[in-house]
């Protein structure tokens, strides 16, 4: 009966091993993974300042408005603020500013026109219920534009790099609890 006992808990050890090295191996991988793809663009963000914003006017643009120049085919919002004792052209996100500087917000579904204008009135119905609004402007002069939310802030850093700490910490545990256990059992063998 005693050695099924030690054979049980060597083989339970050893799972627990396994499971507490793998934990610590996915966390540094999961390290790296943030580290090449989330963290440049944190590092890279220049978007730092929050500042206060005050609502100047908002614009739907449709295609019709905007002949001429080169549009999409989806209606869009166009925002104007007064952030940091300037005018500004208020973006949702940095994406939105890349995707198209000629739209303040772009609406997430755009296989269906209807939808998307109602959204983009949702949101345009929002703005003038609170017009005044945090947001992120950037330290140079010459800049006229601020952002809304941030994708590459502080909190999400902290949001990405929750669960690969999480894993790191409980795989660490794990290991050392069997450790620890181990050389308890060596103790009370030895006595």
């Amino acid at each position: 009966m005693g050695k099924k006992l030690v054979m049980a808990q060597k083989r339970g050890e050893t799972r627990a091993l396994c499971l507490g090295v793998a934990m610590v191996v996915c966390a540094v991988i999961t390290y790296y993974i943030l580290s090449t793809t989330v963290l440049p663009l944190y590092l890279k963000s220049v978007w730092n300042q929050e500042s206060t914003c005050h609502l100047i006017e908002t614009n739907i643009r449709d295609q019709e408005e905007l002949e001429g120049k080169k549009v999409p085919q989806y209606p869009c919002l166009w925002v104007n603020v007064s952030a940091v004792g300037r005018w500004a052209v208020l973006y949702h996100t940095e994406d939105t500013r890349d995707q198209n500087q000629q739209c303040s917000y772009i609406p997430g579904s755009l296989d269906n026109y209807q939808r998307a204008r109602a959204d983009v009135e949702k949101v345009r119905t929002k703005f003038h219920e609170h017009r005044v609004f945090y947001c992120f402007s950037t330290s140079q002069e010459n800049e006229t534009s601020v952002l809304y939310q941030r994708l590459y802030g502080p909190r999400n850093l902290l949001f990405f790099l929750f669960w690969p700490t999480f894993l790191l910490t409980s795989g660490l545990l794990i290991i050392a609890m069997v450790k620890i256990n181990q050389s308890l059992s060596i103790l009370a063998a030895q006595k």
